[in-house]
């Protein structure tokens, strides 16, 4: 095996099993905090602190992957391009900040998710 393809194998686990085996276990942190009885001086509905938490883990999660795949198409494509035409750098280095406006997006509305809490 080479060293590309462990890092490629290290990627794929990381992304794809690691949230994977993290969001059921997260689901029923949540479910089991639904279930318990409710307090006087709760909200009624009972507390939902949990799946606000979940809420904003899906916000942040979505926002920076698409942001990666969004990134990664701007350095294939900027690369390509930066090849032919060297001059169109600042046009390259843009492209890159705005895919990466899509992660601090997706930052913004969890921290707004969690400042409703």
């Amino acid at each position: 095996m080479t060293k590309i393809g462990g890092i490629r194998r290290l990627a794929l686990i990381t992304v794809v099993a690691l949230p994977a085996i993290l969001l059921p276990l997260s689901i029923n942190q949540t479910l089991t905090l639904a279930a318990q009885p409710e307090v006087s001086g709760s909200p009624p509905g009972g507390d939902s602190r949990g799946l606000a938490f979940l809420g904003a883990a899906v916000a942040v999660l979505g926002s920076t992957i698409g942001a990666g795949i969004a990134l990664y198409g701007v350095g294939v494509g900027g690369s390509a391009l930066l090849a032919e035409r060297p001059d169109q750098f600042t046009a390259v280095l843009i492209l890159g900040g705005l895919s990466e406006g899509v992660a601090i997006y997706g930052l913004l509305i969890g921290i707004m998710i969690l400042g409703k809490i």
